[in-house]
C-alpha cells in the first residue's frame, strides 16, 4: 500500500465529573487521504478548518504522528509524504481535533505498515504526544472510553450505553485554547468536591450501562473543572438550563471548552433543543453553530 484514506471521529472529553478519564466518540468526522510520494519532502492540502493556516511541516500533528509510528518501523527511512485534508471537526473547540489529527497519523502510518502496531500501542503512542488519553481513546475505539494511567502506560475500556442517545453540541465561533482552560483550573480542590466527582462519574457510568437514563443528568454535575471554567464561556450556565427546558438530560462543557453540548433523549425534539441552547448563547452577545450527533461506534477507521 502506498496511500490510505481514513475517517476518525469528534471526540468528547470528561463528560462532565470524568475530567481527563470519560470520553466519547461522535459521528462527525474529518476524512484524511495519506499518500508516499517518490518526491521527498512534505506536502499538504487542507479544506475546511485550519485551510488558512495548516502548513506542511514536522510540528503539524498529522506528519509528526506519522513519523512516530513509520520511523519505528522503518528506521527514519526517508520519503515522500502528501496530507490531504478534509476537516470538519472545528478547532479549539472542545471537540478533539488535535487528537483527531494523532489519531490519524499513528493509524495511516500503522497501516502502511502493515498493521505492525496494535491498537492498544498506538493509543500508548497517542498519549505521548497529546499528554492524555481522554480524547485520544475515543478517536481510536468509538463509542465511551474510561482511560487511566498505571505508571507511564495508558490503558482504557470502551463500553457502549444500554440504549441510543443524542449529543447536541453548540459550537461558539469563539475559540478557546486548551492552555488557557488548563490555566484556570486550580492546584488543588476541596476534598468534598473529589467525591462530588467521584460519586457522580460513578453514577454516570451505571446510568449508561443499566439504562436507568433518568440518573444521567444528575450524572454529568462536575465541581473539578466546569465551574473554575465557566468565565471563560459567557452564558455557559444559561446554556444549560436551556438544554434542559427544552427536554435534554443536562449540558456539560465539551472538554476544554469552548463547544458546550447537551446530552439528551432519543425521543426528544433535537432541534429544538439546539435552537434553545444557541438563543441562550446568543443572548449573551455570542455566536455559533449546532450540530446534532450519534454516539460513533467505531472510532478511526480506513473508508478507501
Amino acid at each position: 500500500m502506498k496511500s490510505v484514506t481514513l475517517r476518525v471521529p469528534a471526540t468528547s472529553a470528561n463528560c462532565g465529573p470524568g475530567f481527563d478519564t470519560l470520553g466519547v466518540a461522535c459521528t462527525y468526522y474529518n476524512e484524511v487521504t495519506y499518500e508516499i510520494t517518490e518526491e521527498r519532502g512534505f506536502k499538504l492540502e487542507v479544506e475546511g478548518e485550519g485551510a488558512e493556516y495548516l502548513k506542511p511541516h514536522g510540528r503539524n500533528l498529522a506528519f509528526q504522528s506519522f513519523f512516530r509510528v513509520w520511523n519505528a518501523v522503518h528506521e527514519n527511512e526517508r520519503i515522500g509524504l502528501k496530507i490531504k485534508m478534509l476537516n470538519r471537526i472545528p478547532m479549539s473547540r472542545g471537540m478533539g481535533s488535535s487528537s483527531a489529527a494523532i489519531v490519524a497519523g499513528l493509524y495511516a502510518a500503522n497501516c502502511l505498515c502493515d498493521n505492525h502496531f496494535t491498537k492498544d500501542e498506538l493509543l500508548n503512542m497517542a498519549t505521548e504526544i497529546e499528554g492524555h488519553p481522554d480524547n485520544v481513546a475515543p478517536a481510536l475505539y468509538g463509542g465511551f472510553t474510561i482511560s487511566f494511567m498505571q505508571g507511564e502506560t495508558a490503558h482504557t475500556l470502551k463500553f457502549m450505553p444500554a440504549k441510543p442517545l443524542k449529543f447536541i453540541a453548540v459550537v461558539p465561533d469563539r475559540k478557546l485554547a486548551t492552555s488557557l482552560a488548563r490555566a484556570a483550573l486550580p492546584k488543588e480542590v476541596p476534598h468534598k468536591d473529589a467525591v462530588f466527582n467521584s460519586s457522580h462519574a460513578c453514577l454516570l457510568v451505571g446510568a449508561l450501562l443499566s439504562g436507568e437514563y433518568d440518573y444521567i443528568g444528575e450524572g454529568l454535575e462536575d465541581k473539578l473543572h466546569q465551574p473554575y471554567r465557566a468565565h471563560l464561556i459567557p452564558g455557559l450556565y444559561e446554556v444549560f438550563e436551556a438544554a434542559k427546558k427544552a427536554g435534554a438530560y443536562n449540558g456539560i462543557i465539551s472538554g476544554a471548552g469552548s463547544t458546550i453540548m447537551a446530552y439528551a433523549p432519543i425521543d426528544a425534539d433535537h432541534e429544538a433543543i439546539a435552537k434553545a441552547m444557541l438563543a441562550a448563547l446568543e443572548a449573551k452577545g455570542e455566536t455559533g453553530v449546532y450540530h446534532i450527533l450519534d454516539l460513533d461506534t467505531e472510532g478511526v477507521k480506513v473508508i478507501e
